[in-house]
Formats: structure tokens, C-alpha cells, sequence
């Protein structure tokens, strides 16, 4: 069994909405709907049963990062009088704002992340070869 992608590879291609494994895009039927397989490589995107808790994780604390840096930013440039409102409501944007973006990008890089972590297994390259071969291309993509 050869040694898959390395971290800094899944990571990018999570990054970037595109397959860990296979590093194939069109993941996406929609901005919040995510494919069940991958349109090349066909592995199973959600692996298994609440797998996407994960990006969800993901999301929000890049969401409260960004929250965080505005807030801490907006006071620091603003002292001794900082406009309280504005950085009430930029705050509120960001909260609502940075969730609805980040979500596809949450979902791909948690699969590339929980992929570093437990890779494929047997049974998950099974289950896609016989996707494949029922599809009618039963050789792996390169």
C-alpha cells in the first residue's frame, strides 16, 4: 500500500474545497450541499454517521478567531473613545457573515484533516472501487 498525501498536501486541497482524497474539485452541488462522493475517486465524503461535527468545530473557531481579532483590533485603533456600537455591530456581520462563507471550506477541510488522521481503510477502498466499477470506470484515478 502506497503512503498517501502528505499533511501540508490535504490540508491545501481542504483549503481549497477540493477532494483529500484524490485532490479532484466540483465537490459541491450547491454552496451548502455537499456531494455524498467524490465525482472522481468516488470515497465517501462523510465517512461515517455525525462525521461533519468536525467541521462544524472547524468553523466556529475560525469564525471566533476572526471575531476576536476584529474586536481586539477595532478597541486598539479606537482608544481612548472607541465607537462601541460599531464594533457591536461588525461584530454581530462577522458572526453571521463568516459562518455562512466558511461553511463548504469547513467540510472539505475537515475531511483532509480527519483523513491525516485515520487514514483509508480496507473497507472505505473497497466500497469506492465498487462505486467506480459500477459507474463502469473500475481503475482508481491516478
Amino acid at each position: 500500500m502506497e503512503p498517501g498525501p502528505s499533511f501540508g498536501r490535504l490540508l491545501l486541497r481542504g483549503l481549497t474545497r477540493r477532494c483529500p482524497y484524490c485532490g479532484a474539485g466540483g465537490l459541491f452541488e450547491t454552496w451548502f450541499r455537499m456531494a455524498e462522493r467524490c465525482p472522481r475517486c468516488c470515497e465517501r465524503l462523510e465517512r461515517e454517521p455525525g462525521f461533519f461535527l468536525g467541521a462544524y468545530f472547524v468553523n466556529f473557531c475560525v469564525t471566533e478567531a476572526v471575531l476576536a481579532l476584529w474586536i481586539l483590533v477595532a478597541f486598539a485603533l479606537t482608544l481612548p473613545d472607541p465607537p462601541v456600537a460599531t464594533i457591536v455591530v461588525g461584530g454581530l456581520v462577522i458572526s453571521i457573515v463568516m459562518p455562512l462563507i466558511g461553511y463548504p471550506f469547513s467540510k472539505t477541510t475537515w475531511a483532509a484533516l480527519h483523513l491525516a488522521m485515520a487514514p483509508l481503510d480496507p473497507d472505505e477502498e473497497a466500497d469506492a472501487a465498487a462505486f467506480r466499477f459500477e459507474r463502469g470506470d473500475a481503475e482508481p484515478p491516478p
